[in-house]
């Protein structure tokens, strides 16, 4: 077996959509202030639900990035990773050409696609019969849409797919992604994650499972990771992308560099359909790995970005794998979920919650958690609770675990020439 070089990856270009801000820089700042982004639902009447709340995207206008035309062939979710997509590619000042288009492909994962257009075309079958349903049901609809209309958008023409694992969809895109660059067989990679499932099936559906929150008319405080009162998560939606290239084609065009991505860690709990395997055995070795490749040590990790989800089960779960997979140095690093003022945006939380660990790296600030007013003694790390923190961040790791269990850890650290 050939040893194949394996080639440094950086982070060089980021895009957020998010439902506290629809631009990198106003969700960061979002995120340093603690803004909460959760309020009732406005996407479609909700008052048949038992869960009437989700963090969605304000004043999102998808022409900012693509012609109507365009816009309305698109779910939601496919609009959301085009226009993010676009942001990081810019933000990176890449530009896409004959000369490398072939070269640069992407990665977008989602957990459930465009639903949206599935429940109203589903609305028109039964009301108004099948020859009225619209011919761009399925390519509007199918998870693989918002990583091709991508490419057909940016002229990406290496390689491209769609990673569809549940809440890791979007780190597993990066992760593999990663991996492209990393083995030569792409200079860069556009990925992240993407999704728009506030709809009203996707709401009856985990509420059905009793994995949402109820907080209806406190919805500020409805997410709450950590907080003994948690009640379940609460949704969101949006999109994160991250341009990931090869260290010395970035060098070469003088790009801005965010950070090094180090390590990717992703297992299976191979043990139940929604809930995490006791003692979080999947997801400590998914840190582990992460760890492991990056060439680290849990004593050098300065911050975490949980998974986080504000439900009884995952927080405490990753609470354990955290300490088992760092050991003592566990309690000593800053641990945050970002969830509690997004909402978990599902296939698409990995995506802004790398954006959000790769900004931490580049600019020493750690978002906080914000709602932890009555921490479970389950819980008994450094959650970052309330108030931004102003530290030095050399290594950090971004979690997501998704149902079927799925389990992702990707590690970032300064660039260092």
């Amino acid at each position: 077996m050939t040893n194949i070089e394996l080639k440094r990856v950086v982070v060089t270009g980021l895009g957020a959509i998010t439902p506290i801000g629809n631009t990198l820089a106003e969700y960061w700042e979002g995120l340093l202030s603690g803004r909460n982004g959760i309020g009732p639902i406005t996407l479609f009447d909700p008052s048949r639900h038992d869960c009437r709340i989700a963090g969605e995207v304000k004043h999102f206008d998808p022409y900012l990035y693509m012609e109507r035309k365009e816009a309305k062939r698109m779910d939601r979710f496919a609009q959301f990773g085009v226009s993010a997509s676009k942001q990081a590619l810019a933000d990176a000042q890449f530009a896409i050409n004959d000369l490398n288009a072939e070269q640069v492909g992407a990665i977008i994962g989602t957990g459930i696609g465009g639903l949206k257009v599935l429940e109203d075309q589903q609305e028109i079958y039964l009301t108004r019969g099948p020859d009225r349903c619209s011919p761009f049901m399925i390519p509007m609809m199918i998870a693989n849409m918002a990583a091709g209309l991508t490419a057909i958008h940016t002229g990406a023409k290496g390689p491209n797919n769609c990673t569809v694992t549940a809440c890791a969809a979007g780190s597993n895109a990066i992760g593999d992604a990663f991996r492209l660059v990393q083995r030569g067989y792409a200079q860069a990679m556009i990925c992240g994650g993407t999704e728009a499932a506030v709809t009203p099936l996707s709401v009856a559906g985990f509420a059905a499972a009793r994995a949402l929150s109820t907080r209806n008319d406190t919805p500020q405080s409805a997410c709450r990771p950590f907080d003994r009162d948690r009640d379940g998560f609460v949704m969101g939606e949006g999109s994160g992308i991250l341009l990931l290239e090869e260290l010395e084609h970035a060098l070469s065009r003088g790009a801005k560099i965010y950070a090094e991505i180090v390590g990717y860690g992703m297992t299976c709990d191979a043990y139940h359909m929604t809930l995490p395997v006791p003692g979080g055995e999947g997801a400590t070795r998914a840190m582990q790995l992460a760890l492991k490749d990056a060439g680290i040590t849990g004593e050098q990790v300065s911050y975490i970005n949980a998974h986080g989800t504000s439900t009884q089960a995952n927080d405490s779960t990753e609470t354990a794998a955290i300490k088992k997979a760092l050991g003592e140095p566990a309690h000593r690093v800053a641990v945050s979920s970002t969830k509690s003022m997004t909402g978990h945006l599902l296939g698409g939380s990995g995506g802004i919650e790398a954006v959000a660990t790769v900004m931490a790296v580049a600019n020493d600030q750690i978002p906080p958690t914000i709602n932890l007013k009555n921490p479970d003694p389950a819980c008994d790390l450094d959650y970052v609770p309330d108030q931004s923190r102003n530290q030095i961040v050399e290594v950090a790791l971004s979690n997501s675990f998704g149902f079927g269990g799925h389990n992702v850890t990707l590690a970032f650290k300064k660039y260092r020439q």
